[in-house]
């Protein structure tokens, strides 16, 4: 027998913890998404609990249910249309009168609504007492206190849920706002206008509609009018009678009055049920935050945090990312002894492993990164980030908000472009847009790593720092230049809310590394696969090429020679003979490949390239790489896998096959200045598209990106040798 399925929609303000109990409740068995026809997450997940099986979906964190962001037209929409069994909200009990507004929202929806009072301890901690009992008796509602970063209370509020889910109480309860006379009076007249007219059936429920209405809410509005016909225009009319009254009655709009009543009622229970302890306490925040926002401080701390992130993420990294390569190199050798010579092998072997295999080395390291943002994220020190960085980022005429999706753009720069939506101008939004590519994103730290561990192996992690702060120097000062030129505009102000310190739980950091690194998992099997078997394609045909030499002949004859001179040698001289003859051989053999591969389709597309890079540095098989970075950045990694390797047969791996080609220090420098700055990624291109709604502005991005690269790479590497450097 099947179990019961319930559906439990968990909402809250952003920083309430709704986050952290959505994790706790789901673990790993949880699915990210993006909400039908608008890019904002969708995460939900499935248990099974006391006997039932429970959907959870996590609704954007929002501070009302007005419909002025996606956010919360969307966490609306699903408690309206979905109509979940139980809604869950997630309230900061130490911040009760600010949580209680979308509480009170709720409540008028006439869903079934339970309160988790969470951080119950932070509010001890303050001082602050909360009456549950007496709240819940107000509201008319249960309420379950929750401790959600220890785990504490989530039972009993999945219990409560059950219950309430199972229960015949009725959710249209009389503990809700109660408006002036004037409001009310309007409310019940238009309730007996709905309830004569037979043929009028709204599409929600009665009062909440008709508060909507009397709110001016367009969407309400619009499906009113879409669902209703002309007796929607009837009630719509009606509203608008009511609306002009109660504004001639109480000289203001009624959205107004009412938004202001429903404070003059949380404030009421407020009062009942609040009391705060007079002791002398210490805010642990707030004297972190005279350290870590002090104006002359705070940024060097959070340079510093950032230097250890990457010299964390290399030299830890060093270790799994040895052992996974040591990994892919036997594993190809194991198929080299068992496949049987053919095109099939050297598909499999030159292509597919030597292709993934050189990008899955560096998953230790995209987990490290992932971890430590997720770290930043969770203790609450990303927003100071945003706060420290306000006053550089007036200087490009934008705010510190602005900067929040460019520190997300370290991770991805699809869901830090799409985070721009949140900045209120326009202008501002695709100035932010055209200078977050700036920033390194996870797919371009496989090609620094094995470029810094090739050539600068001591200072591999100063030197990703150093490539990763040029991003940001270089988006502020092209940011400079927009604002001065093509996006005139005045500074927007910067508010934007410091949630307390957290101590992060290390299942809810874990989580959030997970969820990220999969998106390079899936890269795996899909866009480097296709991408490394389309290079090796490439790079293997056309077979019929003519040699420079006859390398077949050259090396029978050096076979020829030397076992003659095998016969005759001393039995204790043979072993390094025999080894002289391999090198001749594995020389000749490496010529006879790196011919190969420059006369294939691959080698005359580099040619082609090899003018345009030569001046910076990079050959005509680096050029081939970066040109195929436009599909994924991680592809170029793969792409050098397959050229450099296939040109130096007995390197062993790409770091061997680096050191022994042309690259020289210098030119691997060059080389990761143009990949921190040229063209994104297909799917970055099209969610520039997307976001800005314009391809002038996206072929504007790719134009200027891309010639930025070039010059600012050449500068390197001319400058180099200008002063000596090698």
């Amino acid at each position: 027998m099947s179990k019961k399925v319930l559906t439990i929609a968990l909402a809250g303000n952003p920083n309430s913890g709704k986050t952290t109990i959505f994790n706790n409740i789901t673990g790993t068995r949880q699915k990210v998404g993006n909400w039908p026809g608008v890019t904002v997450e969708k995460k939900e997940g499935i248990v099974n609990r006391h006997g039932y099986e429970l959907k959870i979906i996590d609704l954007p964190g929002t501070y009302s249910l007005t419909p002025f962001s996606v956010e919360e037209i969307v966490a609306r929409d699903f408690v309206l249309d979905a109509r979940p069994d139980v809604v869950i909200d997630i309230i900061d009990a130490s911040n009760l009168e600010r949580s209680l507004y979308l509480a009170t929202q709720l409540r008028e929806i006439d869903c079934k609504v339970l309160f988790a009072l969470n951080m119950a301890d932070v509010a001890r901690a303050r001082g602050i007492k909360v009456d549950a009992k007496k709240l819940s008796e107000l509201l008319d509602l249960p309420i379950v206190f929750t401790i959600g970063n220890k785990n504490e209370g989530i039972e009993e509020l999945l219990k409560k849920a059950i219950e309430l889910a199972e229960s015949n109480i009725d959710s249209s309860g009389k503990r809700r706002v109660r408006y002036n006379k004037d409001i009310e009076n309007s409310i019940s007249e238009l309730r007996d206008f709905i309830e004569k007219n037979s043929g009028i059936s709204i599409p929600y429920k009665t009062r909440w509609t008709i508060i909507k209405l009397l709110e001016n809410d367009k969407i309400v509005r619009e499906r009113v009018l879409q669902k209703m016909g002309d007796q929607g225009k009837n009630l719509i009319q009606q509203v608008q009678l009511h609306r002009e009254l109660l504004a001639d009655r109480l000289n203001d709009d009624p959205e107004i009055i009412m938004t202001d009543e429903r404070y003059g009622f949380i404030a009421g229970i407020i009062k009942e049920v609040l009391t705060t302890i007079t002791k002398q306490r210490v805010d642990i925040s707030r004297n972190i935050d005279l350290v870590l926002t002090n104006r002359f401080i705070g940024f060097p701390i959070f340079i510093f945090f950032i230097w250890a992130m990457f010299q964390l993420t290399f030299s830890l990294g060093a270790y799994p990312m040895e052992w996974l390569e040591n990994s892919v190199s036997w594993f190809s050798i194991s198929l080299d002894a068992i496949l049987p010579d053919g095109l099939f092998k050297d598909l499999f072997i030159n292509g597919v492993i030597a292709g993934v295999g050189s990008v899955i080395v560096f998953l230790p390291n995209i987990l490290i990164l992932f971890f430590c943002i997720a770290l930043f994220e969770d203790t609450g020190y990303m927003s100071r980030a945003a706060f420290l960085m306000d006053r550089i980022m007036h200087l490009i005429g934008l705010h510190g908000k602005s900067f929040i999706p460019m520190l997300m753009g370290f991770g991805c720069s699809v869901p830090a472009i799409m985070a721009t939506r949140t900045l209120e101008s326009k202008k501002d939004r695709i100035l932010t847009i055209l200078i977050t590519p700036f920033m390194s994103c996870s797919a371009k730290l496989p090609i620094y790593i094995v470029l810094t561990g090739t050539f600068f192996s001591a200072k591999a992690g100063n030197v990703i720092f150093c490539i990763y702060f040029a991003g940001i120097i270089l988006a502020i000062l092209t940011g400079r230049l927009f604002r001065s030129t093509l996006l005139r505009g005045a500074d927007a102000p910067f508010v934007m809310e410091l949630p307390p310190y957290r101590v992060p739980m290390v299942k809810s950091l874990i989580i959030h590394m997970w969820d990220r690194s999969k998106m390079f998992l899936k890269k795996m099997g899909g866009v480097i696969l296709i991408g490394s078997v389309v290079i090796w394609i490439l790079s293997s045909f056309p077979r019929d090429i003519q040699y420079s030499h006859d390398y077949v002949a050259e090396i029978n004859k050096v076979k020829s020679l030397y076992n003659s001179e095998i016969a005759t040698a001393d039995i204790t001289e043979r072993p390094y003979i025999h080894k002289k003859q391999d090198a001749v051989i594995a020389e000749l053999e490496t010529a006879r490949k790196s011919e190969e591969v420059e006369k294939s389709y691959m080698g005359r597309i580099g040619k082609i390239l090899a003018p345009v890079f030569a001046p910076l540095g990079i050959d005509w098989r680096g050029s081939v790489a970066l040109l195929t970075g436009f599909v994924a950045k991680e592809v170029v990694v793969s792409t050098m896998g397959i050229l450099y390797l296939a040109g130096d047969e007995g390197a062993g791996s790409l770091k061997n096959a680096l050191l022994s080609s042309d690259m020289t220090p210098l030119s691997a420098l060059a080389m990761m200045v143009f990949v921190l700055l040229y063209l994104p990624c297909i799917a970055t291109v099209a969610t520039i598209k997307q976001e800005t709604n314009s391809c002038k502005w996206t072929l504007f991005s790719i134009t200027y990106t891309t010639l930025l690269a070039w010059v600012a790479a050449f500068c390197v590497y001319q400058g180099g040798k200008i002063i000596g450097f090698s």
